[in-house]
């Protein structure tokens, strides 16, 4: 368990931490914030979800300067990914904040790629995230904060940004779910 693999399994350690602070009233009250207004513990568990979401950049960075990069580094950091964003995308729909659909798509993607993961693991084959998925993760966790902090700044100027990057966020899952499948449908062709 080297240093990033750490890092990593924080990550998945902070989700508890996360759902517990945005879903539960600690009496904490409401506070405005550059012209959002919202609960103290959405503004809380959204330090804790961006937080969260940047130790994603590290564990990688540190992976792949140090030269630390290992299976167990590679199949951790997309799960610690999915079960972030998913946590997120959850508690997004249980508090209203999301559309259903959306996220039912989102988390659709997210399964079936992991199980093709999956397939590929049982043939030997780890596949790191690619290019796309990796925008893909940054789109939904700009969406994600959006949503959380209640579209902070730019209820300012009345653009419902949160949305418009749950919706790029969207496209890109799709896109990057679609690419996965075609660059791997070799295991649906042959198979049995």
């Amino acid at each position: 368990m080297n240093i990033p693999n750490k890092i990593t399994v924080s990550r998945i350690l902070l989700i508890p931490v996360f759902v517990i602070v945005i879903l539960f009233d600690f009496g904490w009250g409401n506070m405005n914030f550059l012209g959002a207004e919202m609960p103290v513990n959405h503004f809380v568990a959204g330090l804790i979800f961006i937080i969260a979401s940047c130790t994603d950049w590290v564990d990688g960075y540190y992976a792949r300067k140090y030269n630390l990069v290992t299976n167990l580094g590679k199949f951790l950091d997309p799960l610690a990914d999915k079960l972030l964003v998913a946590a997120a995308f959850i508690v997004l729909v249980e508090l209203g904040m999301a559309p259903s659909w959306i996220i039912i798509i989102i988390l659709s993607r997210e399964f079936a790629v992991t199980g093709l993961r999956a397939i590929l693991a049982g043939e030997g084959e780890i596949v790191a995230a690619s290019q796309l998925g990796k925008i893909k993760t940054w789109a939904q966790i700009v969406a994600i904060s959006a949503l959380i902090l209640h579209n902070t700044i730019f209820a300012l100027i009345n653009i419902p940004f949160d949305m418009i990057a749950l919706y790029i966020a969207l496209i890109f899952t799709v896109w990057s779910g679609w690419e996965y499948f075609y660059l791997n449908r070799r295991v649906f062709v042959n198979s049995k």
